[in-house]
């Protein structure tokens, strides 16, 4: 691909070396934007600490959504998630802020946040939060 492709005039962190956490999640655009299709994104390395005590929680996180005009860039994903490494946040209140954020930044027709925190003092918590009909296409 032309590194002279206007679709990546807006992607700054993908091929950048040295990057750090930032709470900015880029986009480009969707080239069939007249059909639903879902994408599919999962991590299993995502970690932030208790608001309270300090202590470091992990999670699986997986994000299903229906692109419109907008497709999320994966490393600017990456870089999103990792600024949440030394925050204190609620696993409830993290989970609507990613879906939040993704919505702001998508505009997607469908949007599906699942957040499996693994058990802390012998209870995991699983936070899902939506946004939009889901689609009609086949999905697991």
């Amino acid at each position: 691909m032309s590194e002279t492709n206007p679709e990546h005039t807006n992607l700054t962190k993908l091929g950048e070396g040295g990057t750090q956490p930032k709470r900015e999640l880029e986009t480009f655009p969707n080239r069939n934007p007249e059909r639903d299709y879902v994408v599919e994104l999962n991590t299993s390395e995502f970690t932030c600490i208790c608001p309270k005590t300090g202590q470091p929680d992990f999670a699986e996180i997986h994000i299903r959504y229906v692109p419109d005009q907008k497709i999320v860039e994966s490393k600017s994903l990456k870089l999103y998630l990792w600024s949440f490494r030394d925050e204190g946040t609620f696993h409830e209140h993290f989970a609507n802020c990613l879906l939040d954020d993704l919505v702001n930044a998508l505009e997607p027709r469908w949007c599906r946040v699942e957040v499996n925190f693994n058990a802390r003092g012998g209870i995991g918590i699983i936070v899902t939060a939506e946004h939009g009909a889901p689609p009609e296409v086949a999905y697991s």
